[in-house]
């Protein structure tokens, strides 16, 4: 492999991301959402794709133009195509006739519409839209003001990461007439309202909600049915946890619903709920499997994926999902009768599912390490082979780099699973630099998918190392939920015992030259790594926290993800402070590369301030590089310019200090 050519940040521009695969109603085709980055206007841009499943056929793009286009939905009758765009400005639904001719758009709301769901007889289009509480869908538009004005803040949680200040509006449910845009809206509530499904006969929606009276302090979110006619919510969970993506059995008798009951709080696994309409009982399916249910693989370039929740087969006698394990998610069939039994396991990621129950056959969208991610037919009976249905990304021009699965000992004897990268110029006898990621959440999971920046790293000649330590998803309920409370305690040990692993394993490796880097949770390991540690030549912390006593309370999750994750609150500043890298400040060495976005809400910018200042105060080596506009979500859906900015920021530190 020497002289090999690997991923830079520039490919960025010429890669594409493909998601969402929908199949029509009579399984003969299907429909999927391709995203690429017009680098003129520095924007994505994300068309409809329709393609036919006979042998050779290629895709033929349905829409056009700048924006992004996506959501695609079909009509019972497979006619029509919903979708959600953004070309007027925000985003609204617009229908397409699958016999041709242009797109119509059916919502012209003031704050945009989205997540369509079809009436069962293809009349109707049920959705949601922001209003406040006292307006309705036929209020005109107000008017912006001229001047800055005050936001009074009365609530807690008055700010999100993804969607910045709260304007007093609440996500609320309309069903807009397909062919005269009429629309009626059924929720004027003072809590949000999310929209699921449409019962097969018509009669009900099936939404979620948090009906608590002082939501700041209540972490549940509750099913109920929407009665059409008379817009009455019937309760269908009890009130003790967090549930959602609610979709019915084709005959009506189930209602598939996926969450969990808050035992652990946000290290709860989900998992399968079913409600049975006749008699209303509510039970958890399979409440022994060990696996949290949907997707947890952390990745950095598939755009606008999403679950697919659970999936029902014709005969509503069970359903198809996919569950995160080992570093993987593969699709699993569930079964009324004999539980859960694997569909497509493999060391991949699967980020996206369609099934036509009649031909018996499913499309995924699946990534590996070395695959950046299409669409594949399967049949769903487990026999013969994938079939690749898409090829979008023509890399044939470079060389990725291939993991190597590593499993060792951490800290109290438990097993930790990753995965080490060797340089892309690879050469045997050679000794090659060593970096260390660390993944944000904590719970979310590292794995079989394509990593940009880890092919970017290895392409620049670096081994890279990425492990599943303790508080990762995908090992079971007792693992993710271990790193609450210890936060720098054996999740830091399970990680320098994976640098101490692969050093005494792998000769090629230099011990003498190795940088460490993670975001979010990741950032603040990467901060407290370097409090209490120097075996790293250089350090890059991005997103990150180093004082939970500040972080408390100005963080969109702050105080509850706090006390949940560090147990303790403002009330016990040492033990926050105790858990702080701030609090290690005077024992950094490792020159550190400082990243973070200016708008980020999640981790606020105060916290890498605070960091940068500190050490530079001390005379430490370090760089503070703000991104400005961006949130937290930088290094995933970000600017594309700035997005290849911090692939460069990252390369060059290394380069220069490794």
């Amino acid at each position: 492999m020497a002289g090999s050519k690997g991923i830079v940040a520039d490919d960025l521009y010429r890669l594409k991301s493909v998601v969402n695969p929908q199949f029509s109603p009579d399984g003969q085709s299907f429909v999927y959402v391709q995203t690429t980055i017009n680098q003129e206007n520095d924007e994505y841009q994300s068309q409809i794709f329709f393609q036919t499943l006979e042998k050779g056929a290629e895709s033929v793009q349905w829409t056009f133009g700048k924006g992004k286009n996506h959501t695609p939905r079909w009509s019972p009758d497979g006619t029509k195509l919903a979708f959600v765009s953004n070309r007027s400005g925000k985003n609204q639904i617009y229908v397409l006739s699958v016999y041709g001719g242009e797109a119509r758009q059916v919502t012209f709301l003031p704050s945009g519409a989205s997540n369509p769901v079809w009436s069962p007889d293809g009349l109707n289009l049920a959705f949601n839209t922001s209003l406040k509480s006292t307006k309705t869908v036929t209020d005109p538009e107000e008017k912006k003001q001229a001047r800055p004005v005050p936001l009074e803040v009365t609530n807690m949680r008055y700010k999100s990461d993804s969607e910045g200040f709260w304007q007093g509006q609440f996500k609320q449910v309309a069903v807009v007439n397909v062919e005269n845009s009429e629309v009626t809206q059924l929720t004027s509530s003072d809590f949000d309202v999310h929209l699921y499904d449409w019962s097969p006969d018509g009669k009900f929606l099936a939404v979620g909600a948090d009906v608590t009276e002082v939501a700041d302090l209540s972490f549940k979110n509750d099913i109920y049915l929407l009665n059409i006619e008379t817009k009455e919510f019937t309760s269908v969970t009890n009130g003790t946890g967090y549930f959602g993506n609610a979709s019915w059995s084709p005959d009506g008798k189930y209602l598939g619903i996926i969450g969990h009951e808050r035992e652990y709080q946000n290290a709860t696994l989900t998992k399968i709920w079913l409600y049975q309409t006749d008699i209303g009982t509510f039970t958890c399916f399979a409440p022994d499997w060990d696996v949290p249910v949907g997707d947890y693989m952390v990745g950095d370039f598939q755009q606008g994926a999403s679950s697919p929740g659970l999936i029902w087969a014709g005969n509503s006698q069970g359903f198809y999902f996919i569950a995160s394990e080992q570093g993987s998610t593969n699709i699993y069939s569930g079964d009324l009768k004999n539980g859960v039994k694997p569909v497509l396991v493999g060391e991949q990621h699967v980020y996206g599912l369609t099934i036509d129950s009649k031909s018996g056959q499913a499309i995924a969208a699946i990534s590996t390490p070395t695959e950046i991610g299409d669409l594949y037919l399967l049949s769903l009976n487990g026999e013969g082979t994938l079939e690749r249905l898409t090829e979008v990304n023509d890399i044939q021009d470079v060389v990725l780099s291939k993991p190597e699965p590593i499993e060792y000992e951490g800290a109290n004897g438990r097993k930790i699973h990753g995965w080490l990268m060797k340089p892309v110029d690879f050469e045997t006898g050679k000794k090659y630099p060593l970096l260390l990621e660390i993944h944000g959440g904590p719970h979310a999971m590292y794995g079989n998918t394509y990593m940009n920046e880890f092919q970017i790293l290895a392409a620049e000649g670096y081994a890279v190392l990425y492990v599943n330590p303790r508080g990762s998803h995908g090992y079971g309920q007792d693992f993710v939920n271990a790193v609450r409370g210890d936060y720098g305690g054996s999740d830091y040990q399970d990680l320098m015992l994976a640098v101490d692993y692969v050093l005494a394993e792998f000769e090629f490796i230099n011990e003498t030259r190795l940088g460490v880097t993670g975001g979010s949770y990741g950032g603040f390991m990467t901060n407290w790594i370097v409090g209490h540690t120097n075996r790293f030549k250089a350090a890059v912390t991005q997103r990150s926290i180093s004082n939970w006593i500040s972080f408390y309370g100005v963080s969109d999750i702050g105080y509850y993800f706090t006390e949940w994750q560090i147990d303790g609150d403002f009330r016990d500043v040492d033990k926050l402070w105790k858990h702080s890298p701030l609090a290690y400040v005077e024992k950094v060495e490792t020159p550190l590369l400082i990243l973070h976005s200016e708008k980020d809400y999640r981790c606020p910018i105060e916290q890498a301030e605070q960091l940068y200042i500190s050490l530079k105060r001390l005379g430490k080596e370090t760089k503070f590089v703000r991104f400005p506009e961006e949130n937290h979500e930088l290094s995933r859906s970000g600017k594309p310019s700035l997005r290849k900015n911090r692939l460069n920021y990252i390369v060059e530190w290394f380069r220069a200090e490794i």
